[in-house]
This record gives structure tokens, C-alpha cells and sequence, in this order.
């Protein structure tokens, strides 16, 4: 690879970075063809995408950006796994490749510029869905407002329930009056 082409590397890796949401850092030893193409087939699903590249390069890519603390999980052999979209969609994902078993390790991540560790990355993964997570923001949101129109209403209702338990018991006693007379 020639310096030209390590730079156009470098550039382009440099606006994924920017593009992308999540990043994270992955050991791939061992991968079947078969089974890279599936992790990359699974990857794409999600506007994700999985790449090789020398250590170096990525170090240049990051550097003074807010993945730039990944330059700690480099080192040897790695995966660099990009999300453009839903980190958590993506952390999902990459826990269901936990039947590749020793093949495909978690180093950590980052995320908004903070660093994940593996553990953490699982711990997303286990979120629920954005659209239950908006939904159950919306309930809270509503919670107030349907207590309040609840309270508000109240009184109108024990009205009602007064006036149709008088006309009940005068509609009852008119009857008991006519059979008496």
C-alpha cells in the first residue's frame, strides 16, 4: 500500500467517523468466510458496516475526534464495527454474534464520545426498542394531564351520580305511592 492509497484510507475512514453514531472495537480471529460475510450481512441490515484496517491508519482517523478514545482498544488484530444509525440496534446485533463464540471479542467502544467497555455495550444491547422507550416517555408525559383532567371532571361526575340516585329513589317511591293508593 502506497502512501497515496493510506491517505485516501485515512480520508475516508476519517468521514465514516463522522457519519457514524457508534463505533467500536472487536477481535475477529478465526472467522470463516462464511461467517464474516453473515456479521457483515447483519451489519448492513442495521446501516452499520465492518472494517479492517491497519492500527495506524485508524489512529490517524480518530485523532482529534470524539472517537479518539479507541486509540486505547487498538492494538494487534481488530474489527472496526460503525453504526450510522441506532447505537442501540447496533449493540443489539453485535450481542447476537455471541455464537461465533472465541472467534469475535468485544474490546469496548464509543459512544458520543464516551468510552464503552464490553460489559457496558451488552448493557445497551438489553434496552428495550427506541419506539417502547418513546412510548413509555409519552405515558409519563400524559400521566399529569390525564390525572388533572380526571380531578377537574370529578366533581361534575359526583353531580351526576347525585341527581341519578335522587331520580332513582323518587322514579322507585312514585311506584310504592300508587300501589298504596
Amino acid at each position: 500500500m502506497n502512501k497515496t492509497e493510506k491517505n485516501a484510507l485515512v480520508a475516508e475512514l476519517s468521514e465514516n467517523f463522522g457519519r457514524a453514531s457508534i463505533a467500536l472495537i472487536s477481535e475477529y480471529q478465526g472467522l470463516t468466510a462464511g461467517e464474516s460475510d453473515e456479521m457483515r450481512r447483519k451489519l448492513r441490515a442495521i446501516s452499520g458496516e465492518f472494517r479492517v484496517a491497519k492500527n495506524t491508519l485508524v489512529r490517524r482517523a480518530i485523532k482529534d475526534t470524539s472517537f479518539a478514545a479507541l486509540d486505547s482498544h487498538l492494538g494487534g488484530p481488530v474489527g472496526l464495527i460503525l453504526s450510522y444509525a441506532d447505537p442501540v440496534e447496533l449493540a443489539k446485533t453485535v450481542s447476537s454474534l455471541k455464537d461465533l463464540g472465541a472467534k469475535f471479542k468485544l474490546r469496548g467502544g464509543v459512544l458520543d464520545g464516551r468510552p464503552l467497555t464490553a460489559e457496558e455495550i451488552n448493557a445497551l444491547a438489553e434496552l428495550p426498542p427506541r419506539e417502547v422507550i418513546f412510548a413509555q416517555l409519552l405515558g409519563l408525559l400524559q400521566a399529569p394531564a390525564t390525572r388533572l383532567a380526571r380531578l377537574l371532571n370529578e366533581p361534575g361526575s359526583a353531580l351526576a351520580r347525585l341527581v341519578d340516585a335522587i331520580g332513582r329513589e323518587r322514579g322507585a317511591a312514585a311506584p310504592a305511592a300508587a300501589a298504596e293508593a
